[in-house]
């Protein structure tokens, strides 16, 4: 006998459930990193560290002197490697790189600020922020107008034909930002970023960094400074080369 419109009405629904959909690939990925030197006696600099970083996180990185708050940016920068441990930049698997892959993925993923600037000192401050988009395969038709906003957003524009050395110490680090920003990097590592400014044009720094990361920009900041690493939404304190986060 045939079930009638009701029965049938009352069946259970058959069709499957959605997959789950897959977890995000985190923008940095440290799996049980240690960094050693030789000796005698060896030192261990960075010992076992994990630290995953997702897209947007704003991330700051403290510790005192020989904690290996330097080798960790070095590793994260790709400017090291780990002598045990995995570190993946947007899902690859950096060790398997070779130099050449290796620059290309730092060129391509990310950008750095330095307390000490790094600014080329006969060049303007335009073609400063071009400098890095003439070998990290930014198409040419679009270097100048993405340097030009880069330095709209760290209100910089009336000084695009300056040297850096008519500007400011707290203007020569929005430079700096600039030409991180410029390239459009997923993550942006920022070593010491005021620890060659003053406390007011350091709070100007963070306030635009605070911009930056609220558009999108996955932040990294090392930082020896309480107040600025306070103002990162997660903290990582590093203390005899192991990690730790605050609440």
């Amino acid at each position: 006998m045939t079930a009638g419109p009701a029965a049938r009405a009352a069946a259970p629904a058959t069709e499957p459930l959605p997959a789950a959909l897959p977890a995000p690939v985190p923008a940095i990925e440290l799996r049980d990193v240690t960094r050693s030197f030789p000796g005698p006696p060896e030192v261990q600099a960075l010992k076992g560290v994990s630290l995953s970083v997702a897209d947007g996180d704003y991330v700051s990185v403290t510790g005192p002197s020989g904690s290996g708050k330097s080798t960790m940016l070095n590793i994260l920068g790709l400017l090291d490697r780990p002598t045990v441990g995995e570190y993946r930049l947007g899902g690859v698997l950096t060790g398997s790189l070779d130099e050449d892959e290796r620059a290309a993925v730092r060129a391509g993923h990310l950008g750095f600020v330095f307390q000490a600037f790094h600014l080329m000192p006969r060049r303007s401050v335009l073609e400063n922020v071009l400098l890095p988009m003439l070998y990290n395969g930014t198409p040419r038709a679009e270097r100048e107008p993405r340097a030009r906003e880069a330095l709209e957003r760290v209100g910089l524009r009336h000084r695009i034909d300056f040297l850096p050395g008519a500007l400011s110490g707290g203007e020569r680090q929005r430079v700096a930002v600039a030409r991180a920003v410029a390239s459009r990097p997923r993550v942006l590592l920022a070593d010491e970023p005021t620890g060659n400014l003053d406390q007011a044009t350091s709070a100007g720094i963070m306030t635009l960094f605070e911009e930056l990361h609220t558009g999108g920009l996955t932040l990294v900041v090392i930082t020896h400074d309480g107040d600025v690493a306070r103002r990162a939404s997660r903290r990582v304190r590093l203390a005899d080369g192991r990690v730790s986060e605050a609440g």
